[in-house]
């Protein structure tokens, strides 16, 4: 579990200055590994914290996402989903609860940057969907 002081030196790092809400935001991403949404990340600290409206939570993801700090997924249609590990890393959506799991195992060269003629990569996401362990009763 990330304390305060490790979430604020984790902000300071990236070049952000530490609000009550930045470190709201961003310690319930270090500590909470759900790749969350918006909607969870608010509903989460908004008893904690009454005064934290859903743009308040917007905009810090805006800004964590700007500076680096964490990384925002896609792989789910209907939300983005936020994780504060940016290692590289895939992710694996199940397609019948909705959970995102991190995969670490994978072939290192698979995220390598891909030289197009005309056009610059600067990132590389693998994805994988289907059904997890715990929904095939594994």
């Amino acid at each position: 579990m990330k304390t305060f002081g490790d979430v604020h030196r984790h902000l300071i790092s990236y070049s952000i200055r530490p609000s009550v809400q930045r470190t709201a935001v961003m310690g319930y991403l270090m500590n909470h590994k759900t790749h969350p949404t918006v909607d969870e990340i608010y509903l989460a600290l908004s008893p904690e914290i009454p005064t934290l409206s859903k743009t308040t939570v917007y905009n810090t993801l805006n800004l964590l996402l700007e500076k680096g700090a964490v990384q925002m997924l896609t792989i789910d249609e209907k939300n983005a989903r936020f994780d504060a590990d940016t290692s590289k890393h895939a992710h694996f959506y199940c397609r019948q609860c909705g959970k995102v799991y991190d995969i670490f195992d994978v072939n290192a060269e698979m995220y390598k940057l891909p030289v197009i003629p005309g056009f610059k990569v600067d990132t590389v996401e693998i994805s994988y969907y289907g059904t997890c362990k715990s929904c095939l009763g594994h």
